[in-house]
C-alpha cells in the first residue's frame, strides 16, 4: 500500500528548512589542523620533522628521507628523526587526532530535524499525519558540548605530544647508550690486546727462568680476564644496537645500514643554567598541560549538566493532520519530559565532584613534576662534575703515572710486572671515564625531557656496566721479576 501523492506535497518545505538548518550548522573538516600543534612541537623542540603518512607517497617521501639519513653516521638529532619518520604508534596517534578533529565538527553540527509520517484508517475516514520536530535540549546544549569537544581534542592533542616526547627521548636514550657501548668494546679489545701481550712475554720470561709459574698464571688469568670482559661488551653492544633499531623504527636493510659516530659529543664547558627551570616545566610540560585540559573538559561538561539538569527531552514540532471527511488541522506541538523524580541532583552532584577531582590531580601532577625536575637537576649536575674530574684530573694522573712507571722501567728500577700492573690501572680509569661520560648524557637528556613531560620509570639507568678490565687485581711488586 502506498501513500497519496499528495502526501509528499509537505516534503519541500520539510526537506527546504532541513538544508537550511545543515548549512547554518556547516563547517569544514580540517584533519590537519589537529595534527598541526604536534608536528610544530617537534620542529619547535627538536628541529625535527613528523610528516603525517596517509598516502603511498608520503610513505615512499619518509623511506627516501629515512634512506638519506643512514646514508652517514647517525648522531643524536638524526636518530630523533629517524624515530618521528618510523614509529608507527606515533602515526596511529595522528589518525587518533583525525577522529578527535572529526568529533569535534560532529559537536559543531546542528541536531537533525526529525520529519514524521502517518496514514491513519477509520472505516471511510482516511487521515493523514505530517509532522516536523527538533529538538531544542540538543540546541540548548550545544554551546557547551562544543566547549567539551574542543577541550577534547586539545587534551588528545596533549597525550599525543607526550607519546611524541617519550618516543623522541628513547631514541636519545637508546643513542647514547648504544654509542657508549660501542666505545666499552673497542676499549675491552685494548684491553684484551694488552692482556695477551702481558701474557705473552710472561711466558718468554718463565721460559728463560725469570719469573715463577706462580707469576705466569696471574698473567694468563688476567688475560682470560679480559677474554670475558671482550665477550660481554660483545653481547652488550649487540643489545644496545638493537635496542636503538627499534628506537629508532628500523629494520632489515635499514638496520643493517645503522652506523653510529666513534664516540659521544665532548662534555660542555659549563651544566645548563639551572635558573627558571621549574617555572619554565610548568608552563610547558606536556602533563601539566594534559591535566589542566582535563580539568577544563569537566568544567565544561558540569556546565552542560547544569543546563540540563532539568531538561532531558524538549522537543519543538509542527504537525499537520489532513482528513478526507475533515477540515485539515495544524500548528506546533511541543513534548518535554516533566521531571517529577529526577531532578538531576545527583548527575549535577557526580560531575562537581568528577571536577574537584581534576583539580587536585592537576595540583598532584603539579607537585610530582617539580620534585622530578630537582631530582633531574641534581643527577645531571653531578654526573657533569664526575666526568669532568675524570677528564680533567684523574685520566691526566693516570697517564702521568704511567710515563713515570715506564721511565723507571726503562731505568731498571722497576720490574715488567709493575709495567703491566700499571697498564690495567690506566685501562680501569679510562672505562671508568667512559662510563662517566655516558652517565652524563644520560642525565642530560632525563633533565631535557623533565622540562617537557614525565620520565619513563622515574630515572634511566644505564644498561652497561662499565667495563673495568681484568677482575683479578693487579699486581705490584719492585724488583721482583725483573
Amino acid at each position: 500500500m502506498s501513500f497519496p501523492l499528495r502526501l509528499f506535497s509537505f516534503l519541500p518545505s520539510a526537506l527546504g528548512l532541513a538544508g537550511a538548518l545543515a548549512l547554518a550548522g556547516c563547517t569544514s573538516l580540517r584533519p590537519e589542523q589537529a595534527v598541526a600543534p604536534v608536528q610544530a612541537l617537534s620542529q619547535q623542540q627538536w628541529q625535527a620533522d613528523l610528516p603525517w603518512q596517509r598516502t603511498d607517497q608520503e610513505r615512499d617521501a619518509a623511506a627516501r628521507r629515512t634512506h638519506a639519513l643512514l646514508a652517514q653516521p647517525v648522531d643524536a638529532q638524526a636518530a630523533v628523526q629517524l624515530a618521528l619518520l618510523n614509529h608507527r604508534g606515533l602515526q596511529a596517534s595522528l589518525y587518533g587526532l583525525g577522529m578527535a578533529e572529526a568529533d569535534r565538527v560532529q559537536a559543531l553540527l546542528w541536531p537533525n530535524p526529525v520529519l514524521s509520517l502517518g496514514r491513519l484508517v477509520r472505516g471511510d475516514e482516511r487521515e493523514i499525519e505530517r509532522g516536523l520536530s527538533f529538538n531544542l535540549a540538543a540546541l540548548l546544549g550545544r554551546g557547551a558540548r562544543q566547549q567539551a569537544a574542543s577541550q577534547a581534542l586539545a587534551r588528545q592533542q596533549a597525550e599525543a605530544a607526550q607519546q611524541l616526547l617519550a618516543i623522541a627521548a628513547q631514541a636519545r636514550r637508546s643513542w647514547i647508550v648504544a654509542v657508549a657501548s660501542q666505545a666499552q668494546l673497542r676499549h675491552a679489545q685494548t684491553v684484551l690486546d694488552s692482556a695477551q701481550a702481558g701474557a705473552e712475554l710472561a711466558s718468554r720470561m718463565h721460559k728463560a727462568g725469570n719469573i715463577s709459574a706462580l707469576r705466569l698464571a696471574r698473567e694468563r688469568t688476567v688475560q682470560a680476564d679480559a677474554s670475558l670482559a671482550l665477550d660481554q661488551a660483545q653481547l652488550q653492544a649487540a643489545r644496545d644496537r638493537v635496542a636503538l633499531q627499534r628506537a629508532l623504527g628500523l629494520w632489515g636493510d635499514q638496520a643493517a645500514a645503522l652506523r653510529l659516530p666513534e664516540q659521544l659529543p665532548d662534555l660542555p664547558a659549563q651544566p645548563r643554567d639551572r635558573q627558571d627551570l621549574e617555572q619554565q616545566a610548568m608552563a610547558e610540560r606536556l602533563d601539566i598541560q594534559s591535566a589542566r585540559r582535563q580539568t577544563a573538559l569537566l568544567a565544561a561538561e558540569l556546565g552542560l549538566t547544569r543546563q540540563t539538569r532539568l531538561i532531558n527531552v524538549l522537543t519543538l514540532g509542527y504537525e499537520s493532520n489532513r482528513s478526507n471527511t475533515q477540515a485539515t488541522e495544524h500548528g506546533p506541538s511541543l513534548s518535554l519530559e516533566l521531571p517529577l523524580f529526577d531532578w538531576g541532583q545527583a548527575r549535577t552532584a557526580r560531575a562537581r565532584q568528577s571536577y574537584e577531582q581534576a583539580l587536585e590531580r592537576t595540583a598532584q601532577v603539579a607537585l610530582d613534576a617539580r620534585a622530578e625536575i630537582r631530582d633531574a637537576q641534581l643527577r645531571a649536575d653531578q654526573a657533569w662534575r664526575a666526568a669532568r674530574r675524570y677528564r680533567d684530573d684523574v685520566l691526566p694522573l693516570a697517564r702521568q703515572i704511567s710515563d713515570e712507571t715506564l721511565l723507571r722501567y726503562n731505568g731498571m728500577l722497576v720490574g715488567v710486572t709493575d709495567l703491566l700492573a700499571d697498564a690495567r690501572d690506566q685501562a680501569r680509569v679510562m672505562a671508568a671515564s667512559l662510563s662517566a661520560e655516558r652517565d652524563f648524557w644520560l642525565a642530560e637528556a632525563d633533565l631535557s625531557q623533565s622540562l617537557l613531560g614525565p620520565l619513563e620509570g622515574g630515572t634511566s639507568t644505564p644498561t652497561t656496566e662499565p667495563t673495568a678490565g681484568p677482575a683479578s687485581p693487579s699486581v705490584r711488586s719492585s724488583s721482583t721479576g725483573h
